[in-house]
């Protein structure tokens, strides 16, 4: 089996210039801030890094990017797999496996129609398996353009190919969850991608959270994935804590996410291609203010060791 490190992998943003260009710089400040941090992965060029919007150069060197920041003190896992034709996708996902990254991400809604089979659908997975050899890789549940579930049969498949080592699951149902876990038998790494389920999840065996909120205070989900057992109690409060902070997901996500990059001390533009950031407006603003009072008294309440 495949591993990788368990813990926290946030969705990495992608910061632009005004020129709408990407702003390498502060690729490299956002790596820096999830390694001080203290987070085990990162999720690049995914859904939250607006990988959609990015063209296919830019999806290249951005995972590129990433990883030689990264400098192997965390482990980097990539996606980029937008196009509809399997030799398209097969030829992005080539490019991505050399860019110096542990594991590339397929898309489960790049692998069928909406319409299609699960049979297709495994039946490109293992087209895509054949022509990248060698290749360690992951599998994102991407509600976009549509969400195509991870089913039994696509998990059973996964599982007895012995090429996964990452799931992003982001059916946000505990139960659900632990039945996924149960089909993988831990030959798949779970990770969560939902704050409200986390803690119930990672005590059913999940390996982390791969979500939105890590971008804002991962050193709190750092510590959530690595207390949950030795301090319960203590866990369960931080856990409620931040399933409630999780609301800023709705604030114009990723404009507020750079806004709050932004005051954490990694400068960057709030303009993103997937969203007007003329629409984040004062209240956002006030909320991500707020936010961040609570995020530093949550980080008061808990030891450091």
């Amino acid at each position: 089996m495949n591993r990788i490190p368990e813990g926290v992998y946030p969705v990495m943003i992608t910061p632009f210039t005004d020129e709408n260009a990407i702003d390498w710089p502060a690729v490299d400040g956002i790596v820096e801030f999830y390694a001080r941090m203290g987070c085990q992965g990162i999720f690049a060029v995914c859904q939250s890094s607006e990988m959609f919007c990015l063209s296919e150069d830019e999806r290249v060197l951005l995972a590129e990017r990433v990883a030689r920041a990264s400098a192997g003190r965390m482990c980097v896992v990539a996606s980029g797999h937008v196009s509809e034709k399997l030799d398209d996708q097969i030829r992005e996902l080539t490019r991505i496996s050399r860019t110096g990254v542990d594991a590339v991400v397929m898309i489960s809604n790049r692998l069928a129609g909406q319409d299609e089979s699960d049979e297709t659908a495994i039946r490109n997975m293992n087209a895509i398996l054949d022509a990248l050899p060698g290749v360690t890789f992951g599998m994102y549940e991407c509600p976009h353009p549509f969400k195509r579930p991870l089913t039994d049969r696509l998990l059973e498949a996964m599982a007895e190919s012995g090429r996964f080592a990452f799931i992003k699951d982001t059916c946000c149902s505990a139960p659900v969850i632990a039945h996924r876990m149960g089909v993988l038998r831990g030959s798949v790494q779970l990770f969560n991608a939902n704050a409200a389920t986390l803690l119930e999840s990672l005590r059913d065996g999940a390996a982390g959270f791969s979500g939105i909120m890590a971008n804002y205070h991962p050193d709190l989900y750092v510590w959530l994935t690595g207390h949950f057992r030795d301090q319960p109690e203590r866990a369960r409060r931080l856990a409620a804590a931040l399933s409630v902070l999780s609301a800023a997901e709705g604030h114009c996500h990723p404009v507020c996410t750079k806004d709050h990059m932004n005051r954490s001390g990694v400068p960057m533009k709030l303009h993103t291609r997937s969203r007007d950031e003329h629409g984040y407006g004062e209240l956002d603003r006030h909320f991500i203010e707020d936010l961040m009072v609570v995020e530093d008294a949550l980080r008061a309440q808990i030891p450091e060791k």
